[in-house]
């Protein structure tokens, strides 16, 4: 299994220790991914490896640049020969029974390359963590943030609700999912042109394309902490002003999946549907906030799509 190390070394050690105790007699190995932290968590991860009665089943890899979620998990899956590969966040702990559970799953469900898990906030929260592919239709939704568009478009709708439809899961949430190896090696590496975001639905987008389903595992549990690695979902929250590289992913991924002229289409639906929630005006009720500069933004990279990540 792959975790990946930037600047938060007690949250990943936290994690660590909810493999090791997970209960499980699988053979597996922790391959923990230091994304160049620079601030002293390469020796405090080897401190902790060096102390276990066991250290064999926990490695470090001590990359000398920050490659981003993508190249990160590549480095850890690469680094380990497995039937299966699960990807995990610092800031995720498994529940005991996890590894048994969603490898029971898998090997039940050889049709499947991807195994979503039931993901659950610290304070017992189901997190919605199974969606549908973004599109045009789902950026006029986003945009629009308004009752009869949402119903209108429901079967475009990005996220599902709790608990999925297991029919309708197209992507689900890299914080916590199980890859199988063939799978793997059939379509390739994640693609490291994507520093942070949207790598999981570009991977779930080229798993599909090859015929791979993804499979739900909701007997087996993880919690993963609120805003615990990054402060993206925070500032989405409060209506902040997102990091660029979220945008450069983001015109990426739609590029990829819909072509130029769906990238375009999607950027205009999505102010098409800010147009449509100045609406609400006329009936009295407030205008839902757009996220701050999101206008501007959403026109990140559109000249060039795949190129610069952002990652600064």
């Amino acid at each position: 299994m792959s975790i990946i190390n930037y600047r938060t070394a007690e949250l990943t050690l936290q994690c660590v220790r909810s493999v090791l105790e997970d209960g499980s007699q699988a053979q597996y190995m922790i391959t923990i991914v230091d994304n160049a932290s620079g601030d002293g968590s390469v020796d405090k991860l080897r401190g902790f490896i060096a102390s276990l009665p066991e250290p064999a089943r926990v490695q470090l890899v001590a990359s000398e640049t920050n490659s981003g979620f993508s190249g990160g998990h590549n480095q850890g899956i690469a680094a380990c020969e497995a039937a299966y590969h699960l990807v995990l966040n610092s800031d995720a702990v498994l529940k005991p029974g996890f590894l048994d559970a969603i490898l029971a799953t898998a090997e039940a469900h050889p049709e499947c390359g991807l195994f979503a898990p039931r993901i659950e906030y610290d304070d017992g929260t189901r997190q919605i963590s199974c969606f549908r592919f973004p599109s045009p239709k789902s950026e006029l939704i986003r945009g629009a943030a308004t009752g009869p568009v949402t119903r209108l478009f429901r079967s475009r709708d990005v996220p599902l609700d709790n608990p999925p439809n297991p029919s309708q899961v197209e992507w689900a949430s890299f914080a916590c999912i199980l890859l199988r190896d063939e799978m793997i090696r059939q379509i390739g590496p994640m693609d490291e042109g994507y520093f942070l975001y949207f790598e999981d639905v570009e991977y779930s987008w080229r798993a599909r394309q090859a015929g791979w389903r993804i499979c739900l595992a909701p007997e087996a549990c993880a919690v993963h902490f609120r805003g615990g690695s990054g402060p993206v979902k925070a500032s989405q929250a409060a209506r902040k002003r997102l990091p660029a590289y979220y945008y450069a992913s983001r015109t990426r991924v739609l590029y990829q999946m819909h072509g130029r002229a769906g990238l375009l289409m999607a950027n205009l639906m999505w102010h098409l549907g800010r147009g449509i929630a100045q609406l609400r005006r006329l009936v009295g009720k407030p205008v839902p906030p757009a996220t701050a500069q999101e206008f501007r933004d959403i026109w990140i990279n559109v000249l060039t799509p795949l190129g610069d990540r952002r990652d600064s």
